[in-house]
């Protein structure tokens, strides 16, 4: 199964996909892994076309069964989440249209299901992506490394949501 991790952004936004399965023993493959980057000279109406058309070019290439885009879930910053929602809204909506599952997690969750610690530093996640798909170092840049951490979570989490289920009729 191939799942595609976006870690948005308007200035640049982090994309990877990766292989893998939720039977056996975890392995997993870094197939690509990249990012699009916008001039912040723009008007973002711009930006967002560009994010837009690179975004729906990598979903047609790759294909991906799954979708998953960090969630904005804090931001010091209403200057930097109001963009980073932006990206992700672009992203999601692709996705959405495709008829690909789309799921979304924060960055806690990814490093919970990647490292096995919420509060683990952005390099010991980028380690452990490395390690994970047996990569002889850390991915760069940065928001590449977490677009592969953020489809490593898939695999992690769907794993364990589908070995317990949770009974909604509670």
């Amino acid at each position: 199964m191939f799942v595609l991790g976006i870690d948005p952004g308007l200035t640049r936004c982090g994309f990877g996909l990766v292989e893998g399965s939720f039977e056996g023993v975890e392995s997993f493959r870094a197939v690509r892994a990249g990012t699009i980057e916008t001039a912040p000279d723009l008007p973002v109406e711009l930006r967002l076309r560009q994010l837009h058309v690179e975004l729906a070019a990598l979903l047609v290439e790759m294909k991906p069964e799954a979708v998953v885009v960090e969630r904005v879930f804090y931001q010091r910053n209403a200057k930097t989440a109001i963009p980073v929602a932006q990206a992700s809204g672009v992203a999601i909506a692709l996705a959405g249209t495709g008829d690909v599952a789309v799921r979304q997690f924060t960055a806690q969750e990814v490093k919970l299901a990647v490292t096995g610690y919420g509060a683990a530093s952005k390099s010991q996640v980028q380690g452990m992506v490395a390690r994970l798909c047996g990569l002889s170092d850390v991915p760069k840049p940065a928001d590449a490394a977490d677009a592969l951490a953020l489809a490593i979570a898939y695999f992690m989490i769907v794993r364990v949501e589908r070995r317990y289920p949770v009974d909604t009729r509670a």
